[in-house]
């Protein structure tokens, strides 16, 4: 074992992430880069295995992207007091005005390509984070794990909103709402308007839009789905499901803090991930 801070590095380009491990090596020489991923599931798949202290993510990556990734990490983390959720560092080439958005985060970023004195800010960020801080009271590993991962969660969802009206604004107008789906089976279309949507699925290349009595599959992925949805009547509540929310009649709650839903003209139930459980508190 080792007492050195762990990092992943996650860059689709050899070039640019050579220069940031190297960087990072003049910087900050104790860091130990466990793993270089050079896609989003890679990315996704060597954090949850490894759990460094610290994630460098690029924002587009093939696969996942780097927010995608952090709230797939956020997800998927294992409540152990041996490896709280790690630092989040989002590397971009947006422009100036959407970087705006990550300097209202507690979240890092940094500009490609990586700039030598931006980084050593940037690492001494880090480093008081990571640094022990005996004055303060000792938390139960349970409650510091949720809340990290909520904080975590708040932030990945404030970025999320914030690039998207930055890019919509970019564009001159909105993403236009979705109002029909139309869903072709053989040489037949079926048009289901979105109001009698249930729930949406991810079913690997498709998407399952199921209603009270009806389920079809499309070919749209949750990425594509969800900026045409209104996020006030449909929630997330999974990596790969979408809800709407009439549709839900209660929201239990099991022994292990584990959330299901019981819709109200369907029998199945659905599964809410711990990313998605604070929302459904009683007021």
């Amino acid at each position: 074992m080792t007492d050195r801070p762990t990092a992943l590095i996650a860059e689709d380009e050899p070039l640019l992430a050579g220069h940031l491990r190297q960087e990072l090596a003049r910087v900050w020489p104790e860091l130990d880069v466990v793993a270089m991923a050079a896609d989003g599931l890679t990315a996704l798949r060597r954090g949850l295995e490894l759990r460094p202290q610290v994630a460098f993510l690029d924002i587009r990556m093939p696969g996942l992207s780097g927010l995608e990734v952090a709230a797939a990490l956020a997800e998927d983390w294992p409540d152990d007091a041996d490896a709280p959720f790690p630092l989040l560092v989002f590397v971009t080439a947006y422009d100036q005005y959407a970087v705006q958005a990550f300097e209202r985060q507690a979240v890092d970023y940094l500009l490609k390509p990586v700039d030598a004195q931006r980084l050593a800010r940037s690492v001494q960020r880090l480093q008081a984070r990571l640094a022990p801080h005996p004055a303060a009271p000792v938390v139960p590993t349970g409650s510091s794990t949720a809340n990290a991962l909520t904080q975590a969660v708040e932030q990945l969802q404030a970025l999320t909103r914030s690039i998207a009206a930055g890019a919509g604004q970019e564009v001159g107008h909105p993403v236009a709402r979705l109002e029909v789906i139309q869903a072709q089976v053989g040489h037949t279309v079926h048009l289901v308007p979105v109001d009698e949507v249930l729930y949406f699925e991810a079913a690997d290349k498709y998407l399952r839009v199921v209603t009270a009595d009806q389920e079809h599959l499309i070919r749209l992925s949750m990425r594509e789905l969800l900026p045409q949805l209104d996020p006030q009547r449909f929630w997330q509540v999974h990596r790969g499901t979408v809800v709407q929310a009439r549709a839900v009649s209660r929201a239990i709650r099991d022994e292990a803090g584990r959330v299901t839903l019981q819709l109200r003209e369907r029998p199945e139930r659905l599964t809410v991930s711990r990313l998605y459980a604070q929302r459904f508190k009683g007021m």
